[in-house]
């Protein structure tokens, strides 16, 4: 299986720049010139993306919106993974014993649901894509239990249920994706969702027919059945999304006869508001895991080929989580203009290894290739303005509220949900009742609510990790990410030469270097620099530099608020000043650590030589500003009271919502005390009801809860990543070239141990970098045979 015709051959008829021409002028393009386009390479392919540019540029000029790149802000809502296909690239779907075994629903709650779409309202979403298994109930008894007993005829009845649910609450809409559909339950759905969707992925029917190959066994992909629903969707005036899948195995008159199919279907409707030409991506677990991803000069061609065939006006969407941003330009030049859903709360469920692009990056790299990022509502802006012929009646005002009434395309806020949230409950309600509003509106319960939860025991402390973790789930999924990093505490650092003799506790400037060269060999993509400089003030910038000097990729992760006001002090800077020059000089992101909780009297009694709670939040304040994004902590189990803990939540939750700057949350036992705040209660216990209420009241705001391992036995960790947390923070290599300093000197969580940690728990990990992105895993590098990078200082 995968990709064929790596080496593609133009019919000997046809002429590429006949083809081009025709495409130019507005012509129809037959199979032939499309199978040319198709296999254009090199200098051939350069004449293709030039006139799929252009007509791009042409068709956005007629819109009305010359230069404008659009996306939609979402969240991802996963309503069911069962579903009765089984294709075999697949791993968004689950079998009922899975779900099992993982503590996962067999559908979401109406609750779950609303968890995730208010955490999107929050985030400005206002697209929720409701997407799930093909018809699970017709495959999973299991399935039509949970129906019969919710009180749900079909899975397609309860997507209406959530769609409505869904823009009555938070005003957001639904764009509906649950698969193949019939005319009737089309036109069923058609007042719960302006737009709905389903990918044509390839009109092959021996992908479909072919015993081994992707689409066999899966009724739901016969192509036929596919073509019928994209007519359908025509029929009854619905804005349809759908598109093309490329490397999967089919050829490349496939793709083109594909790409014919669906402009037919728009000559005839005009309802094809957007064309997604998807890349395959190889995922671990699937019976094509070792399949080839698409080819990057194949799948640009086949972006190109789309626009060509779709002409101008068509919304072409390549998806920016699935390409590397080096390769965005091309995408660009082949003619896409839309980047579809993209979103700031929830994981890509289909593709979770792939992380969404940072809004702000996106709407960056957008920029540096020629182009304006605008945000569209779920149904593109003709069909906005044409709602009296595209959008049911029921969606009107919905749809009115969200829509620059101008452009057509999405409003720059959020309106104000048509019904109220939730009121606060009563202190008289039950422990879950309070999880479950935490869950679906943290807004409404106030500080004594949270400290009730924050004490729970017992069944109500279930209850409560238990919410907690199907909102990490239904957020940002089901991954367990790590970073492969170490630490350098610098308090060590000397400014003479290293004197020889048994001292490993310090270091010079020239031996960071080749600790930091030592740290990008061992394969880490980040060095941690912490600690208050003893030598002159600009060995601050000494070290940043020395670090990218000696190794340039490597992501250097230093300096705590409390050590860069000790450089602004002794260098005669202001705060902000400090952290444009450590930018300056090479440092990427900041540790946010140097408080316990953040209340100078806790500070005086506890730390007394951290930093004042003011000179902190101005630091953090400062370094986001610089554009350094940080840590956030929480030291607890000492002297603080749980309304102590809550308020130092809602700080940084403020502060987050202030500066986004945040990285992640890190709520850390503090050593030496584990005072609990329930008497008689367990240190686990302790733990699980502080990871559970940091991911509860920062839902929204501050997306990762990092497990601190090296403060935790073995045997807690897991249970801390099913209460909430996501992620297991850096793999903290001692390396070999390193003085033995530092209070985590000596632990570390190799890879494989983490790939236990999540194999254990049924869940994925992924190696991500400093700032959450995905990080290519670096084996690490080879040493000479003089073992010139073993050595440890002597």
């Amino acid at each position: 299986m995968g990709t064929l015709n790596r080496t593609p051959t133009r019919p000997a008829a046809v002429s590429l720049d006949d083809a081009l021409s025709r495409a130019d002028a507005g012509d129809d393009l037959s199979r032939d010139d499309l199978v040319a386009v198709l296999s254009a390479r090199g200098p051939e392919l350069d004449a293709v993306l030039e006139v799929a540019g252009a007509l791009r540029d042409r068709g956005l000029r007629e819109a009305g919106r010359p230069g404008v790149f659009t996306y939609s802000r979402k969240v991802f809502v996963p309503i069911t993974t069962l579903c009765r296909d089984r294709c075999h690239y697949c791993v968004f779907v689950d079998t009922p014993g899975q779900l099992q075994r993982a503590g996962k629903p067999v559908f979401m709650s109406p609750e779950q649901v609303l968890a995730v779409a208010r955490a999107g309202q929050r985030q400005g979403c206002k697209e929720a894509l409701l997407t799930l298994g093909d018809r699970p109930e017709e495959r999973w008894p299991e399935a039509r239990r949970w129906l019969d007993e919710h009180g749900f005829a079909s899975t397609l009845d309860y997507v209406a249920y959530v769609a409505n649910l869904i823009t009555t609450e938070t005003g957001m809409l639904a764009h509906l994706n649950p698969g193949v559909m019939s005319a009737d339950e089309l036109q069923r759905l058609r007042p719960f969702g302006p737009s709905m969707g389903m990918m044509l992925e390839t009109t092959s029917r021996d992908l479909f027919e072919t015993p081994g190959q992707v689409h066999y066994g899966s009724p739901d992909k016969d192509p036929d059945l596919r073509l019928r629903v994209i007519e359908d969707a025509g029929i009854h005036r619905i804005p349809f999304t759908t598109g093309i899948l490329v490397g999967i195995g089919e050829t490349i008159t496939d793709r083109a006869e594909s790409l014919l199919a669906l402009r037919d279907a728009q000559r005839r409707y005009g309802h094809l508001q957007e064309i997604i030409v998807q890349n395959f991506r190889a995922k671990p677990g699937t019976a094509m895991r070792d399949a080839a991803d698409a080819d990057l000069e194949e799948y640009t061609a086949a972006v190109a080929a789309a626009r060509l065939a779709m002409g101008a006006n068509a919304r072409i969407q390549v998806p920016p989580n699935l390409s590397d941003p080096t390769e965005f330009a091309l995408l660009v030049r082949a003619g896409a203009d839309d980047w579809g859903g993209v979103s700031p709360v929830t994981a890509d469920h289909v593709n979770p290894e792939r992380p969404w692009p940072h809004l702000d990056d996106l709407a960056a790299r957008t920029a540096e290739l020629g182009f304006e990022l605008r945000e569209r509502l779920t149904a593109h802006p003709e069909y906005v303005h044409a709602a009296a012929t595209w959008i049911a009646p029921e969606l009107h005002a919905a749809v009115a509220a969200l829509a620059d009434p101008v452009s057509g395309l999405a409003a720059p806020t959020l309106a104000t949900p048509s019904t109220a949230s939730a009121a606060r409950r009563s202190r008289a309600s039950s422990v879950a009742a309070l999880a479950t509003d935490a869950a679906t509106d943290p807004a409404s319960l106030a500080d004594e609510d949270w400290a009730r939860l924050l004490t729970a025991t017992g069944a109500d402390l279930d209850a409560l990790t238990s919410a907690a973790d199907d909102v990490r789930r239904y957020t940002v999924g089901e991954a367990i990410s790590v970073v492969v990093n170490r630490n350098l505490t610098t308090t060590g650092l000397r400014a003479s030469v290293r004197v020889e003799g048994p001292d490993r506790d310090t270091f010079t400037l020239t031996e960071v270097a080749e600790i930091a060269r030592d740290a990008a060999d061992l394969g880490a993509s980040e060095l941690c620099v912490q600690g208050v400089i003893p030598t002159d003030a600009d060995a601050y910038l000494g070290l940043a530099r020395a670090v990218k000097d000696a190794a340039p990729t490597l992501h250097l992760h230093a300096f705590r608020p409390q050590d860069a006001w000790d450089f602004a002090t002794r260098s005669g800077l202001s705060i902000d000043e400090a952290y444009r020059a450590l930018r300056d000089a090479g440092v990427d992101t900041v540790p946010g650590t140097g408080v316990k909780v953040l209340d100078d009297g806790i500070r005086e009694r506890v730390a007394p030589t951290d930093i004042p709670i003011a000179d902190w939040l101005a630091a953090i304040r400062a370094a986001h500003a610089a554009g350094l994004r940080s840590t956030s902590v929480l030291f607890y189990g000492h002297v603080e009271s749980a309304a102590d803990r809550i308020s130092h939540l809602r700080t940084l939750r403020s502060l987050q919502l202030e500066t986004g700057g945040f990285t992640e949350f890190v709520p850390i036992p503090l050593p030496g005390f584990g005072v609990p705040l329930v008497e008689g209660r367990s240190p686990i216990d302790e733990h699980r009801a502080m990871v559970a209420v940091s991911r509860l009241l920062l839902s929204g705001a501050i997306a990762h809860i990092q497990v601190p391992w090296p403060r935790l036995d073995a045997a807690t960790i897991p249970v801390l990543l099913r209460s909430g947390a996501d992620d297991l923070g850096g793999t903290l290599l001692d390396g070999r070239i390193l003085p033995r300093a530092g209070v985590e000197h000596g632990r570390e969580l190799p890879l494989p141990e983490a790939e236990r940690i999540a194999r254990h728990l049924l869940r994925p990990l992924r190696q991500r970098t400093t700032d959450y992105r995905d990080a290519r895993p670096t084996p690490p590098r080879a040493h000479d045979a003089a073992g010139n990078r073993t050595r440890e200082m002597r």
